[in-house]
């Protein structure tokens, strides 16, 4: 028996990015009052951070059904289903009208942090008349506390801003607090605003993700024109043949020319490439670099002196505010126990998810999802569209229809690769097949996952930019 009346409450959603907004889009559609929570100071806000990146994933799979049925009457008109936007543009074109809807708009607040989620009036050691209660949001706007209540909570507030560290065993490298002044972030804009800090100079790219990748082709591009760039690539894995990617047969082109042209730029020696390494210190030197200390294939030493280290290591979620929330969370990726071992990269080489909906993200807490990229925890292959689908299902089964809500489908173009493809290391790695989907946690290439992970799951299509890892 409820404690409370919940019906008159709002569903939180937190973030105010593509899946957070799509959530609000299909809550509205289902007659549900959505509030939206956004910790920056505009929609998107993590978006734009990476405005200048292009997705390899057209405009197709970028929108919204929901968002888009919102944006229709405006007069806005859906861009070229297969052209590629920026950040920016997905920003400017799709993200930002869609807040500024009349439906939307006054649901949305920016500038406003959650920095804890609860239920009313119980701790979460408390099982008796737990069930029912409302949620219990805390919230920063400008130094103050606020707390609302909410009949449920859909948290999208990604992974963005949690990087995963240098150092080996999930932990910092030594003096990597220190060395922050030579870190550059996962994505910076080596062409344009950051350019000074990376031209003429040494970059050391960490990582074995498309962030990676990303930054690893614009230090090529800056290195035409200023010859005296350096490019060091790093990587945990064996081989980078996860991420040179199907080529052609790569459903989506961008995608498969990302991963074509960084092995093109490894093998004519533009990108000078470590693998296997371990990072352990990183030590400020009397001439204002940043010495690099770690091991490398095969136990070598790894000894680096670099002016700038863009650190695409992948992300973590923030589970601190959720500790008095009741989850169900996979004890190794950090996702929602039912969706992790479709998606643990120990066994899903290929990236491939199949379509997933409420009831894989439900949690003991009832009323209560983890949805978007921070639904996948650890796991570097999140899926946009997937995104879109998850919160699909999870507004159907608030507004109480079960049968929408379990029908949950996902169509998406084939990735031309996966690891029943693979032979031996080198063969991999001359042969240039590899995983292209995102797939980017870095683990060695030659290791077959169990028979029929990626057999029978459609092949998902990953936004471009933040989701990495090494």
């Amino acid at each position: 028996m409820s404690a409370y009346t919940t019906d008159d409450l709002p569903v939180v959603v937190i973030g105010a990015g593509p899946v957070g907004l799509a959530a609000a889009a299909h809550l509205l559609e289902r007659g549900l009052e959505p509030l939206v929570l956004e910790a920056g100071p505009t929609p998107a806000a993590a978006v734009r951070a990476w405005g200048h990146v292009r997705l390899f994933s057209p405009w197709e799979y970028d929108v919204d059904a929901a968002a888009a049925r919102l944006l229709q009457p405006t007069g806005w008109q859906s861009p070229d289903p297969a052209q590629l936007p920026t950040g920016a543009e997905l920003t400017d074109h799709y993200l930002a009208p869609l807040a500024a809807t009349p439906q939307l708009a006054g649901r949305i607040r920016t500038g406003t942090r959650v920095v804890a989620v609860s239920r009313v009036g119980v701790d979460k050691t408390r099982t008796v008349g737990r069930e029912g209660r409302a949620y219990l949001v805390r919230t920063v706007v400008d130094g103050r506390v606020s707390d609302l209540r909410a009949r449920a909570v859909i948290d999208a507030s990604g992974t963005w801003g949690q990087r995963n560290p240098l150092g080996a065993a999930g932990l910092a490298a030594v003096g990597e607090v220190e060395a922050a002044p030579w870190l550059t972030g996962p994505l910076p804009d080596v062409l344009g605003a950051d350019r000074a800090r990376f031209a003429g100079r040494h970059t050391l790219v960490v990582g074995m993700g498309h962030s990676a990748a990303n930054t690893l082709l614009a230090l090529v591009e800056l290195q035409k024109t200023d010859p005296g760039t350096a490019i060091s690539w790093a990587i945990r894995g064996r081989s980078p043949a996860r991420l040179y990617g199907g080529g052609d047969a790569d459903g989506l082109p961008a995608r498969g020319l990302l991963g074509s042209r960084l092995k093109e730029a490894v093998q004519a020696g533009a990108v000078t490439l470590h693998r296997e390494v371990t990072v352990t210190a990183l030590t400020p030197s009397p001439d204002g670099r940043l010495h690099v200390t770690g091991t490398s294939r095969d136990g070598g030493a790894l000894e680096l002196d670099v002016d700038a280290v863009a650190a695409a290591t992948g992300f973590r979620p923030d589970l601190a505010m959720l500790r008095e929330v009741r989850l169900d969370l996979d004890p190794a990726l950090e996702a929602p126990a039912r969706l992790a071992p479709l998606i643990d990269p120990n066994s899903h080489s290929c990236g491939t998810v199949p379509p997933h909906g409420h009831r894989d993200l439900q949690h003991p807490d009832e009323g209560f999802h983890l949805v978007g990229m921070k639904s996948y925890g650890r796991a570097p292959t999140f899926l946009l569209a997937t995104g879109y689908e998850q919160v699909r299902s999870i507004a159907a089964a608030l507004a109480g229809d079960t049968e929408a809500a379990d029908s949950v489908q996902l169509h998406l173009p084939s990735t031309g690769v996966c690891s029943t493809d693979l032979g031996a290391r080198e063969a991999v790695e001359t042969s240039g097949v590899g995983f292209s989907t995102g797939s980017q946690h870095g683990y060695s290439a030659e290791e077959p996952p169990a028979a029929g992970c990626c057999s029978t799951a459609p092949e998902p299509v990953t936004i471009g930019a933040p989701a990495s890892g090494w």
